[in-house]
């Protein structure tokens, strides 16, 4: 078998989606400056050109399609920024065309050595989602999940925690839409917090009334995670720690810039309260080096950021040598399906399921993945089980920086 093309192809469709999901956005590194501060949920989400404007409105997606000479095509996808897919065309494609896609620890070491100027940031983005069109040719060639060609599936359920990017953040707003995911059956929810160290004490008191009203949703049980996106500093993260102690936060993710290994470090050792990261970390190496100090109790690597299928199994290994846990970062259901289910509940006891932005990641995909009482199951598909569902496409175009 030998890889004959290498497409990025966009598709458009139209779809029914509240404006609500945009009134909120997680706090930002930028957000120390007041204009950046002042931006709304819509003017960033919107930026982004998924979708339009209105209830109903346009959106669209690009899939990257590697063909084979027997006629399978491997399908990862949507990739989320348009930097990787010319990374994609002009810089792998080359490597990539005539080759044997089921060498895909061959190919994974060649596209990584090729890219000595990316090893990190959206050419990481583009080897991960090779990475994953080819694990997709191999699992459709051998008629299996990519799970099963990984050994699973280990698990026969995982639990989904269920984060709330893009949604009010208002108390009143906040318990009702945690009673929800509670009665739905979901034991854990992830909150992104706007306010930081240059909001004085009345972010400090925003932020607590926040959790107090997701703790009184929530009840005992339930897992709540807050996010602060790399916004935060050490000082404020152990004093939030302490102002928050009634309500138990059960995890603060990303509280300092991701190159703050040593920060990191710090909060681990004198934070009550466990520290996740790692969404925005690349790599197998990039993961030792916060391993090796000490960094956090959960390691988020995005398995179409970090370096594909190929490169999450090895950051697992990694991690359960270390006795940490690895919960990929939630972009795409499909691909981090087949790495998690390959792995324990030890190692990985969760699986992230971003309410609003799942639905438009997988708008175009036949088959939504989707929590089932809170939990996710085995995916049954070959490959890594996207289809395009053609019912939904108004218009697609191939595009090309040629």
């Amino acid at each position: 078998m030998k890889i004959t093309d290498i497409r990025l192809r966009e598709v458009t469709g139209t779809t029914i989606y509240p404006d609500d999901h945009w009134q909120e956005r997680q706090r930002t590194p930028l957000d120390i400056y007041p204009d950046f501060k002042a931006r709304t949920g819509r003017d960033v989400y919107r930026s982004w050109g998924l979708i339009g404007d209105g209830e109903e409105q346009w959106i669209k997606a690009v899939f990257l399609e590697i063909e084979t000479d027997d006629g399978i095509v491997g399908i990862a996808g949507p990739v989320n920024f348009g930097i990787p897919c010319l990374y994609i065309e002009q810089q792998l494609k080359p490597l990539l065309m005539g080759r044997d896609p089921f060498a895909t620890e061959l190919l994974w070491d060649q596209m990584y050595r090729l890219s000595i100027h990316g090893r990190k940031g959206y050419n990481m983005h583009a080897i991960s989602y090779v990475d994953a069109a080819l694990w997709d040719i191999k699992g459709k060639a051998l008629g299996l999940p990519v799970h099963r060609l990984l050994g699973g599936p280990v698990q026969q359920r995982i639990p989904a925690y269920v984060s709330t990017v893009g949604f009010p953040i208002d108390p009143e707003a906040a318990y009702e839409r945690v009673r929800k995911y509670r009665e739905a059956g979901f034991t854990a929810t992830k909150w992104f917090v706007r306010e930081g160290p240059t909001d004085g004490p009345e972010g400090e008191r925003k932020t607590i009334a926040l959790m107090k009203a997701l703790r009184e949703a929530a009840g005992p049980d339930m897992k709540i995670m807050l996010d602060s996106w790399g916004s935060w500093d050490v000082p404020y993260t152990l004093k939030m720690a302490r102002l928050l102690e009634e309500y138990e936060p059960y995890w603060f993710e990303e509280p300092v810039m991701i190159d703050m290994h040593s920060s990191y470090a710090r909060l681990r050792q004198d934070c009550p309260v466990r520290i996740a990261g790692g969404e925005h970390e690349f790599t197998r190496w990039g993961a030792k080096q916060m391993m090796d100090v000490g960094a956090c109790d959960v390691y988020q690597m995005d398995t179409l950021w970090a370096g594909g299928i190929s490169e999450l199994v090895k950051i697992c290994t990694l991690a359960s040598t270390y006795g940490v846990e690895v919960i990929p970062h939630g972009l795409s259901l499909q691909v981090n399906a087949q790495v998690s289910f390959a792995h324990n509940a030890a190692l990985v006891p969760m699986m992230e399921y971003l309410d609003s932005f799942n639905h438009l990641t997988q708008y175009f995909i036949k088959q939504p993945m989707m929590p089932v009482d809170g939990h996710f199951l085995p995916p049954e598909a070959t490959g890594i089980g996207i289809e395009i569902d053609r019912s939904k496409v108004e218009s697609e175009q191939l595009l090309s920086w040629s």
